[in-house]
């Protein structure tokens, strides 16, 4: 199942990883938490040392890449993503990791491998992009073993709140900017583990504690033009403005982050 939503996150936000990378730099530069999210997820992982991985939505692989050294030697790992363009960037970004990896091509509604393939399947920021999500989720509990864990991250119902008061300030709506991102809202570390309960008879929420102390206002500007939005010269300047008055008076601008991990098995 395809939709024009997926046509454009295929095809123009993740054709390759420029647009993610704005954003990358917002959460990885600013964060209070000095723990890395990508190294705090991985302390997660409890599967086996000779276990099979598959990563579905992997993206440019920098789960992997910010975890090179911790990786076990038995792993056998399959990076995937509905991308072509994001697959080429794994393979290239994972070539200097000192392990081997498998990619595929890959729609989770339809996962090209046998029942009971896998001990733990990675699904990260991805589920709520599937047209089919119900369909995705059997399909993630189908390849995996008896034994098996899905880990997947989502974000909270209050994840990024002053960026989307800042652009009810600049009067642009949800639905302008967030383009082929309106449905994030349907899987979300709230509503999550009632769809996933459709299938594992265990699911475990961690939340993972963490926010953005701004402090300078371009790197707002940049996350917010990854989105499908074109702020214009005038709105450009003026939530500059808002997001420099308000570090002057704060010494940053906060911006609240709700993200976690949900196990299920």
């Amino acid at each position: 199942m395809t939709s024009p939503n997926t046509d454009y996150l295929k095809n123009q936000q993740y054709s390759d990883s420029s647009r993610l990378q704005a954003r990358a730099r917002l959460h990885a530069n600013y964060n209070r938490n000095p723990y890395n999210w990508f190294k705090w997820m991985f302390d997660l992982y409890d599967l086996p040392p000779d276990a099979k991985v598959l990563e579905v939505g992997a993206g440019a692989g920098w789960l992997w890449m910010q975890n090179a050294d911790r990786i076990p030697n038995g792993w056998d790992i399959t990076l995937s993503d509905f991308s072509s363009g994001m697959l080429a960037e794994q393979r290239q970004n994972t070539s200097q990791i000192p392990h081997s990896f498998q990619f595929q091509e890959i729609d989770v509604q339809a996962i090209p491998y046998p029942e009971q393939s896998f001990d733990g399947v990675i699904a990260n920021h991805m589920l709520y992009h599937v047209p089919d999500r119900a369909k995705g989720i059997r399909e993630l509990r189908r390849v995996l073993k008896p034994s098996g864990k899905l880990y997947t991250a989502t974000n909270g119902d209050q994840h990024l709140q002053e960026l989307h008061q800042l652009m009810t300030r600049l009067k642009i709506k949800k639905e302008s900017y967030l383009g082929g991102f309106t449905t994030v809202h349907a899987y979300t570390l709230e509503n999550a583990t009632n769809q996933l309960k459709a299938v594992f008879e265990h699911v475990e929420l961690h939340r993972y504690d963490d926010a953005i102390n701004l402090t300078e206002a371009q790197p707002l500007i940049d996350y917010i033009h990854s989105f499908p939005v074109e702020l214009d010269a005038e709105h450009e300047q003026d939530a500059k403005a808002f997001i420099e008055g308000e570090i002057q008076k704060h010494g940053a601008f906060k911006i609240t982050k709700d993200t976690g991990v949900l196990i299920a098995y």
